[in-house]
């Protein structure tokens, strides 16, 4: 069964420089977060394009199976 991979939202920065100092810990925790998240986004999708090239090679090697039974 296929695997949904779900990107993460980039981290909001706001763009006056006095809300980045007062918020600095907080954006820094986004930050963090996201570095996470898009870690195992990337290990999610190389997980699924395994489990994709594994079923490609399975059916491909049925089809050539089924062709054999039907005489082509």
């Amino acid at each position: 069964m296929a695997q949904t991979c779900y990107a993460p939202e980039r981290p909001f920065v706001p763009s006056d420089p006095q809300d980045i100092r007062a918020y600095a810990d907080l954006i820094r925790s986004d930050f963090e977060l996201y570095i996470e998240d898009i870690q195992a986004y990337f290990r999610c999708l190389e997980q699924e394009r395994t489990r994709a090239f594994e079923e490609a090679r399975a059916v491909s090697a049925d089809y050539g199976q089924f062709l054999q039974v039907v005489g082509e």
